[in-house]
């Protein structure tokens, strides 16, 4: 589960990290006076610096012209119309772009040097891993590529977290100095504390900043200006004020409907709906289709013992996605006879009313009697085919959407 910035910001603030001042608006006609406010609580004083930020589970915002600073209440409240009547369109969005209900005001702050600080999971070493680096405020992706050397990590014990002296000697590595290394170890500590406690799987601060030396802070201050955290869901049913955290405006609808039928789905980009019971099965089908030519839509896992309410149910929400234009059928026959998910499969079929090709691939316990069901329903599902295994299936699928596409 993924959270806005704008609630990472109060988790880092409950946990003691020091943030700037900052207040959400979901309307640009509180955006002058929300600004005031916050210029106001940072001590900043008249035309002080702040910044609007779009608040989406999607990076690129400030190449997309969703993050702005600005300098008095007018503009504030220019941003704020521009991004809540636009859709952000970046390159972790694609060409669709994404709505913009929620905007954060924060309060400007001088910039001296930005890091990237984060704590995730290493699944090569099955331990949590510090990552920290000094060339922050950046994509870190391509910087840990083409400077490997730039980044500094650090992994964390299991049982006793991360320890003082761990946390100075990435701080030393990073280049901070005099009072600026107990203020990033104490982050780094309390960011471990946090990550540990709330079961996260991802914590990050980016960037992690400096500010320049002032008569207060000679040597400047270590502040936290943009967070992002992601949650392990499986750990959610103990963090419920973590969950009530969770925006659905920000999911895939399908994807929200699948989950309150217990099915896995994920929509992908191609125009082959897969409805298959176990995820290693699924992920297999899609590699076939792949293989003989088509695209995938989605990974659809309906269960080891899926019921006909979940199959229909599984018909309903690819057959939502417009750009299907055909759906494959695989299920193995385990704890799930075959007989009884094949008169699911007519049966949420003829409820549905199918208008695109269907193949249908059974295997495993009363496949012959499957396979009799199937056959016997083709002259009131004209659409349907059986395949005789996964490669026959893919092929006819295949065939049958690139038929009707040409």
């Amino acid at each position: 589960m993924k959270v806005h910035e704008y609630q990472g910001r109060e988790l880092l603030a409950k946990a003691g990290v020091p943030v700037p001042a900052g207040a959400v608006i979901m309307s640009a006609n509180d955006a002058a006076s929300t600004y005031e406010k916050v210029v106001a609580e940072a001590g900043l004083g008249q035309n002080g610096l702040a910044v609007v930020k779009a608040q989406v589970h999607a990076g690129g915002r400030g190449k997309a012209g969703f993050v702005k600073l600005v300098r008095s209440a007018a503009e504030a409240k220019e941003a704020a119309e521009y991004m809540l009547s636009n859709r952000m369109v970046s390159a972790q969005t694609g060409p669709e772009g994404l709505d913009v209900n929620t905007l954060l005001i924060a309060a400007g702050v001088d910039i001296a040097k930005e890091y990237y600080l984060a704590i995730t999971t290493d699944r090569a070493t099955r331990r949590n891993v510090l990552i920290a680096s000094s060339e922050g405020g950046v994509e870190i992706e391509q910087v840990a590529h083409d400077n490997p050397d730039a980044i500094v990590k650090e992994p964390v014990h299991p049982l006793m977290g991360l320890q003082p002296c761990q946390a100075r000697r990435v701080a030393f590595k990073l280049g901070f100095n005099g009072k600026q290394v107990n203020q990033a170890v104490a982050i780094m500590l309390k960011l471990s504390a946090l990550y540990a406690s709330r079961d996260c799987s991802l914590a990050e601060i980016n960037p992690l900043i400096v500010t320049p030396p002032t008569d207060e802070h000679p040597d400047g201050q270590v502040l936290a200006i943009d967070a992002k955290f992601n949650f392990d869901d499986n750990a959610l049913f103990r963090q419920k004020d973590v969950q009530a955290m969770f925006d659905p405006s920000e999911e895939n609808a399908n994807e929200l409907k699948a989950s309150e039928f217990g099915l896995s789905y994920i929509q992908l980009d191609g125009d082959i709906g897969c409805l298959v019971n176990g995820a290693g099965l699924a992920m297999s089908t899609m590699d076939i289709i792949k293989h003989e030519g088509g695209e995938p839509a989605n990974f659809l896992d309906v269960g080891g013992s899926a019921t006909e309410e979940a199959v229909t149910e599984g018909f309903r929400i690819i057959l939502a996605d417009e750009a299907v234009k055909g759906i494959l059928v695989n299920i193995f026959g385990g704890i799930m006879r075959c007989d009884v998910i094949a008169q699911a499969v007519v049966n949420a079929a003829k409820s549905i009313g199918f208008q695109v090709p269907l193949v249908v691939r059974l295997e495993g316990t009363n496949v012959e009697a499957g396979k009799r069901i199937l056959e016997e329903a083709r002259s009131s599902l004209p659409t349907m085919q059986a395949a005789d295994d996964l490669g026959d299936a893919a092929r006819k699928m295949v065939a049958a959407v690139q038929a009707g596409v040409a």
